[in-house]
């Protein structure tokens, strides 16, 4: 029997952030050839992990910075999945613009925390009405120590999918 993603997601939402993990994960050929993995998704949150991996290295033995950047954009996406997961189905969503700044050597494995910097609700409750949200998604990369080693912004542009034309 298959549940509606909507119900699924108000009876089930740890089994619905999970699935959305696992599609994801492997629907980006580039993140999946760097090593991104993400490690959770909840409501406008999500967590990736980036291995230390030859492939992903730089000319200075670090984490190149193509990587680091296929980390926080799929980091924010699986934030922003979470956070529609309602109906994730029904949208087409966009990373419209990112920004990143390196604050540090990134060494070793790399872990990504994304959150949407607003209200979850807000949103759902504005592509309901509007048929179409603008929002940042925050991210923050650390190595195993816990320094900062970067930092991102992805902003997003969600809309309802169009009807096909015939």
């Amino acid at each position: 029997m298959k549940l509606p993603l909507k119900l699924l997601t108000k009876v089930a939402p740890r089994m619905t952030y999970d699935l959305i993990r696992r599609q994801l994960g492997g629907s980006v050929p580039f993140a999946k050839h760097v090593g991104v993995e993400i490690v959770s998704i909840d409501k406008g949150r999500a967590r990736a992990h980036l291995p230390s991996r030859e492939q992903g290295m730089n000319h200075i033995g670090s984490q190149h910075a193509g990587a680091l950047f296929a980390l926080g954009e799929t980091a924010s996406g699986g934030a922003m999945a979470g956070a529609f997961a309602s109906m994730l189905f029904e949208i087409r969503p966009v990373a419209a613009e990112a920004s990143i700044r390196y604050l540090a050597v990134a060494h070793g494995p790399i872990r990504a925390e994304a959150a949407i910097g607003g209200d979850v609700d807000g949103l759902l409750a504005g592509i309901m009405s509007d048929g179409k949200v603008r929002f940042p998604v925050e991210i923050a990369m650390f190595d195993e120590a816990g320094t900062r080693v970067a930092e991102m912004t992805v902003s997003w542009h969600v809309s309802m999918k169009r009807a096909k034309a015939a």
